[in-house]
């Protein structure tokens, strides 16, 4: 447990610049003590304490505003900033040095038996309010913008934006309507699509009062 403890605190102080020592992290932050509630949880659901299990999910809820199902796997060094909001699914995966902004949830997509939430692979950063849902895969390295929702697989090194999300980046080369992509400034697949269609649009409404007009002219000059 200390490890543990040592290891996630000094993951918020590499990744968050207003962490100032790991007293205060330890004090302070909600994601830290959602994460402790989640190790408590977790290790009574494994000994088929399900109900004790779901009382201290729920107390951490209550207290920290992330609700993480004991039934979950939380790899090691898991940063959550903020944290309010967060929700992770009882057969959710999420692996080592996983970073979660607020509002983020890995969840399902019905009443499906069996495996029914993502799994998070190594080194995945997902964004704020992020809806990762249904039970495949995202890759190791992946980034995952803000507001996102996520629908089917994300391959590993890869960047995905949007609703639904599309992939616009894949191992640092840009794909279909890419451009640099961070949690700010995010160029949307389907807006661009649009924009293309709107000016197509407006193309052919030229051509047709230009038609029009020079029918009426070739009318006058028959009279």
């Amino acid at each position: 447990m200390f490890r543990f403890l040592n290891e996630t605190l000094s993951a918020y102080q590499a990744r968050d610049p207003a962490a100032r020592s790991k007293l205060e992290i330890f004090l302070l932050y909600p994601g830290v003590h959602a994460t402790i509630y989640y190790k408590i949880a977790h290790f009574l659901y494994r000994r088929h304490l399900r109900f004790l299990a779901r009382c201290v999910s729920q107390w951490a809820r209550r207290r920290t505003g992330i609700e993480i199902h004991p039934g979950a796997t939380i790899g090691r060094r898991l940063v959550i900033d903020h944290g309010m909001g967060i929700v992770i699914g009882e057969t959710a995966e999420v692996g080592n040095d996983v970073l979660l902004y607020q509002g983020v949830t890995l969840g399902g997509t019905g009443k499906d038996q069996g495996k029914r939430h993502p799994t998070i692979g190594n080194n995945v950063l997902i964004g704020s309010g992020a809806k990762v849902l249904g039970p495949f895969r995202v890759g190791d390295g992946a980034r995952i913008a803000a507001n996102a929702v996520v629908l089917q697989e994300v391959p590993g090194d890869s960047t995905a934006v949007g609703v639904p999300a599309h992939i616009v980046k894949i191992a640092g080369e840009r794909v279909a309507y890419a451009n640099t992509v961070d949690q700010i400034n995010i160029t949307d697949p389907v807006n661009e699509t649009m924009k293309a269609l709107l000016s197509r649009v407006e193309f052919l409404e030229r051509q047709l009062d230009e038609r029009a007009a020079q029918n009426t002219d070739e009318n006058r000059q028959e009279e």
